[in-house]
């Protein structure tokens, strides 16, 4: 299957709302999955917004969300950060990405990934930090995939979870 990555628009609205409801109580990934979206045109808004920089809240830095689109359905969002700030490096990176339930395993957050880094180098994004969870082996093995190399490991101090900072060098 042919997939494609766009940037958030109304077309699309029932196939994100399908998105969520599959998600439930699952955590989301990437973070945008988590803001309200009752009022779809303004959720559009925000992400557009929050790439160009406009009305982030504090500690926030502008980022891109995109969609990976296979037969006119979203199947994954990627989000990429233009920049790190000090909590950013420590644990979350430049790109968080999730794939819809119903469609892991197949392959797509490898392709998600990549085509998120090809993003990141438009934007002159040479060292991509990726940061997972110790534990979550499928992401360890999709960044991986694409070159990755692990830099180092944190504990997170709320949680004693590890997480796994890899770079890939995107030059």
């Amino acid at each position: 299957m042919t997939v494609l990555l766009i940037q958030p628009c109304l077309d699309y609205e029932s196939s994100y709302r399908s998105y969520i409801d599959e998600l439930g109580d699952a955590e989301r990934y990437p973070f945008p999955l988590e803001f309200d979206h009752d009022n779809f045109p303004a959720l559009i808004e925000r992400l557009d917004n929050g790439a160009k920089g406009i009305g982030l809240p504090k500690g926030f830095v502008p980022s891109s969300t995109y969609w990976l689109i296979e037969q006119a359905e979203i199947v994954g969002v990627s989000n990429l950060r233009h920049r790190l700030n000090d909590a950013l490096r420590a644990a979350g990176g430049h790109i968080g990405l999730g794939i819809r339930p119903s469609c892991q395993g197949r392959g797509l957050g490898k392709k998600l990934l990549a085509m998120t880094l090809a993003e990141a180098r438009i934007r002159g994004i040479a060292d991509v930090h990726v940061h997972c969870m110790k534990d979550n082996r499928a992401s360890a093995g999709m960044i991986l995939a694409n070159g990755g190399i692990l830099d180092s490991e944190t504990t997170l101090v709320d949680t004693d979870a590890v997480v796994q900072r890899y770079v890939i060098f995107n030059g």
